[in-house]
């Protein structure tokens, strides 16, 4: 429809001049695109104020299963609390070097064991990790001085499990602590670039 047709017949012959219809002319469209387009803004920002609240719900959500998942009885998943520590098995053979700062990089250290209750904790994690008790690193060494014995993490070696006649320093260089050695499954000492799986600890949180 031209748009002339929408003025009245009245205004368009007496009132308004010939220049006076080219400019409703011409505005109308510009007029009408403007009304589209402020009504389509005002969708796009109506949609959008709707859906915010429902992606940071779902993000909230997201955030505290993450939460309870790292927080899970104060440990991260994937390790096991007992008393005020953590532990986590780590099944791939390395030296107790490698082991030791692979356990740092989970903000922890190679096992240091404090009771017999303590150790059989750890020994049911390798057992229900490997189905047996394979030989594993703990945190324990003497390479600094000769049966001085020191944890990793710097607490104090007030317990130990030593097989019988261990440690023996065999050979002169076994400075690191195995567990679950022999028919005993107790402690000897060992070659410390000798590959084994190990024991991870940190404090609960």
């Amino acid at each position: 429809m031209h748009c002339l047709s929408s003025v009245p017949h009245s205004v368009r012959d007496d009132e308004i001049s010939h220049d006076i219809y080219e400019l409703l002319c011409l505005s109308f469209p510009t007029v009408k695109m403007l009304t589209v387009w402020v009504l389509v803004c005002a969708m796009m920002a109506l949609t959008r104020a709707v859906a915010l609240p429902e992606e940071k719900a779902k993000k909230d959500d997201q955030a505290e299963t993450d939460l309870v998942k790292r927080t899970y009885y104060g440990c991260s998943s994937g390790w096991s609390r007992f008393n005020r520590r953590c532990f986590h098995f780590v099944p791939k053979p390395m030296t107790w070097a490698q082991a030791e700062r692979n356990c740092r990089s989970m903000r922890g250290n190679l096992a240091s064991v404090h009771s017999v209750q303590e150790y059989h904790k750890i020994q049911k994690l390798i057992m229900k990790a490997t189905h047996g008790y394979k030989p594993t690193w703990i945190g324990g060494s003497d390479a600094q001085e000769e049966n001085v014995w020191l944890w990793s993490d710097g607490t104090t070696f007030h317990y130990s499990h030593w097989c019988r006649g261990e440690p023996n320093n065999y050979f002169g260089w076994q400075n690191c602590i195995q567990i679950n050695y022999g028919d005993q499954k107790c402690w000897d000492d060992l070659q410390c670039n000798r590959r084994l799986p190990s024991i991870c600890a940190k404090k609960a949180q």
